[in-house]
């Protein structure tokens, strides 16, 4: 399969690139286009074998449920039981953008193979121009995961989808580079009280401050093993082909980590701010000439994807705060390593 990659200017009505891509996912394809968040890989919520294209093209767990992105509000109740007040308040606050909210879902309305058998199933709606205007042309909901092969780092650029997944589908929509760089916040609001199954651009401080208290489990109690209501909830995700491990962001640490594994004759690639560029890594991508989290965000798939342009044995990646969006990128970071932190004792 060829796949083409189309540029499309947001600021510009591209109706032939909308027109393609709203004629291969009516005709049952998949279409790889830009949120603000990470780069979608879609294929319409109705059409079972359609979505088993995204799950053929990503090699992703059939068990990992995929989130519905609908272009408008009138959309939601096609597909779900009942909105609650708290969910309307937060639409009214965050839609579009990166909140995903789980609902009930109604029955015989969705391919089975979007909620992964469950009764639950994660929508929103993207604050994207090219992700906007393809759902509201195509005026049916998409599935879409992020465009990139299961487990690797996400897709921030039209030219990640074209690394991990050309010769898989047959069009990616190129809107630039995303903005916010991780992928949405899932808000569980099945329950009494709402629980955030993954950490996002919306953080716990701005759902509490729209609809009150707020649960946020711990990455443990989040893979604990049980079925996964949202991506991201249970295997590795996000890493790069070297191993990973996290390390606290001290100077003298990082130093002797890599005095360290330079004797075992270990060749290192680190993720770190800016500031540290001068540590004695073989390797070095930044996460930002400023220490902030937000930067940190939009800049962490791109660090974490430049490591396989490198021969490095392992990775070494920094830790965050996990205040505000820390929060998401700490749970990146986690997924990416796998839970391992940097000893003096790792063996590879």
């Amino acid at each position: 399969m060829e796949t083409k990659r189309l540029n499309v200017d947001i600021n510009v009505d591209n109706g032939k690139s909308y027109s393609q891509a709203v004629d291969l996912l009516n005709n049952g394809e998949v279409v790889a286009f830009p949120t603000e968040t990470v780069y979608g890989l879609g294929a319409v919520a109705t059409d079972e074998a359609a979505v088993k294209k995204i799950f053929a093209a990503k090699g992703r767990p059939s068990d990992n449920p995929l989130i519905v992105h609908i272009g408008t509000f009138e959309e939601l109740e096609n597909y779900v039981n009942h909105i609650s007040q708290k969910a309307k308040l937060c639409m009214e606050a965050f839609w579009p953008g990166p909140l995903t909210m789980i609902f009930k879902v109604k029955p015989n309305v969705l391919a089975t193979n979007v909620t992964a058998n469950l009764d639950t199933v994660g929508i929103r709606m993207p604050d994207h121009a090219v992700a906007l205007q393809l759902l509201r042309q195509l005026g049916k909901p998409v599935a879409a995961p992020s465009a990139n092969r299961s487990g690797k780092p996400s897709p921030t650029e039209g030219i990640h989808v074209e690394e991990d997944l050309n010769g898989s589908i047959p069009l990616i929509l190129d809107g630039g580079t995303t903005g916010i760089g991780v992928e949405s916040t899932v808000l569980d609001l099945t329950l009494d009280m709402p629980v955030i199954l993954r950490p996002g651009g919306v953080t716990k401080e701005m759902l509490e401050a729209v609809i009150g208290t707020v649960s946020q489990p711990s990455h443990t109690e989040q893979n604990s093993g049980k079925a996964p209501k949202a991506p991201g909830m249970k295997y590795t995700h996000y890493a790069p082909n070297a191993p990973v491990y996290l390390i606290e962001k001290e100077e003298k640490a990082i130093a002797m980590a890599l005095e360290t594994l330079h004797q075992k004759g270990l060749k290192v690639a680190l993720l770190a701010p800016e500031n540290l560029s001068h540590l004695a890594a073989d390797w070095f991508f930044t996460f930002g000439q400023k220490d902030t989290n937000e930067e940190m965000a939009v800049n962490l798939y791109h660090a974490l994807r430049s490591c396989d342009a490198t021969s490095a044995d392992l990775v070494l990646a920094t830790t965050t705060s996990t205040e505000g969006v820390g929060a998401a990128i700490m749970n990146r970071l986690e997924k990416s390593a796998g839970g391992k932190w940097y000893s003096a004792d790792i063996q590879l």
